[in-house]
């Protein structure tokens, strides 16, 4: 029988060679860096750029006192849990030079409980600040119910598209504010931006959006609770100021939430205007125009359309969801003349009856 065979304690000669290898690819690698950014996945992002070149550090700006206080503000009423209420209420308001023309499609709309709304007439000029102001003081009002968790703007000129109950299950059970928000490079969008804004709003967050809107009870307090974005706008956004014209109305939420909270908002208006005509103003609906055909295509609408206002007239299309799932975009439409009462009402019962 042979006696067993001392294994060598030297490692093969193979394994030697393969890790010094790996060690001159090494160093070569650092000493000469990959030029092909495929060849950094391996790396480090020290050894693709030994020595810091071509890496531009990401300046963030220093925000000033006020901004800090501000942002602590909005970002604490933000983290705040949401008001439990027994008995959660929609609060609608009415932003009218007047009285309310459809005064009985909305007594017939709100014949259910569980909504409360204001009714207050503002003298506002157009394209002021004082369209915002009056905003915000109805929200300031509803606010004073605590049921009040949801809050719709509306004008004189809306009427309802959906009966009371889907409008509030579509409205109490979402995770958003229906707030219209988009980024238009036209004269009638960055074109209005005013350098006086900066630091605190720079070109690159100005936002546009219908004014028209409805919002949580957590961005309602925030709307209120800023001094600093509205402050801004107040004294730069007006007719005439840098050569241009800018309308508060139509510029301060959308900038305003787009820097807050940009995932808090729908980036649409669940109130619906036609602007097919190509005109200053939007299609305003007649007696004659008022049939259930128009109001139910109105209500099959599921894709929300924003067109840029420069040459290229570039128009971006979004699916409408309502806590991720694809649902029909608009609740209320606007730009219907007095006349148009005695249709609505006649026709109110069928085209809601399927909501």
């Amino acid at each position: 029988m042979q006696a067993p065979r001392n294994r060598s304690s030297k490692q093969p000669l193979w394994i030697i060679v393969l890790v010094t290898m790996v060690c001159v690819s090494l160093i070569g690698a650092y000493i000469y860096p990959p030029r092909r950014y495929a060849a950094c996945y391996f790396f480090a992002s020290t050894v693709c750029h030994p020595f810091g070149e071509n890496v531009q550090p990401v300046r963030k700006r220093v925000y000033t006192d006020e901004e800090i206080a501000s942002r602590t503000v909005i970002n604490d009423i933000l983290k705040m849990p949401p008001v439990q209420s027994k008995n959660p209420k929609v609060a609608f308001m009415f932003l009218t030079p007047g009285s309310l023309p459809f005064e009985k499609l909305w007594e017939k709309f709100f014949l259910v409980s569980r909504s409360s709304y204001l009714i207050l007439s503002f003298q506002v000029d157009w394209g002021q600040i004082s369209m915002v102001d009056a905003e915000r003081r109805l929200l300031a009002s509803a606010l004073q119910d605590p049921d009040n968790q949801h809050f719709v703007l509306l004008s004189d000129s809306c009427v309802p598209l959906h009966n009371f109950d889907y409008i509030y299950r579509y409205l109490i059970h979402t995770n958003i504010s229906f707030v219209d928000c988009f980024e238009d490079p036209g004269p009638h969008g960055t074109g209005r931006y005013s350098t006086h804004m900066a630091p605190e709003i720079e070109k690159e967050d100005w936002r546009k959006g219908a004014q028209w809107f409805t919002m949580k009870r957590q961005h309602a307090l925030i709307v209120i609770a800023d001094n600093l974005y509205y402050s801004k706008f107040k004294q730069f956004c007006m007719p005439g100021v840098d050569g241009h014209n800018c309308y508060a109305d139509e510029h301060y939420l959308p900038t305003f939430f787009h820097l807050v909270d940009p995932g808090g908002i729908s980036n649409w208006s669940v109130t619906h205007v036609d602007w097919s005509e190509g005109k200053w103003h939007p299609k305003m609906y007649r007696a004659q125009d008022v049939k259930y055909e128009l109001l139910k295509n109105i209500t099959s609408i599921d894709e929300s359309t924003h067109v840029s206002s420069d040459e290229k007239k570039v128009r971006t299309k979004q699916p409408c969801l309502w806590n991720g799932v694809g649902r029909p975009c608009y609740l209320f439409a606007r730009k219907f003349f007095p006349e148009t009462l005695g249709n609505l009402l006649e026709i109110f019962s069928n085209y809601t009856e399927a909501s």
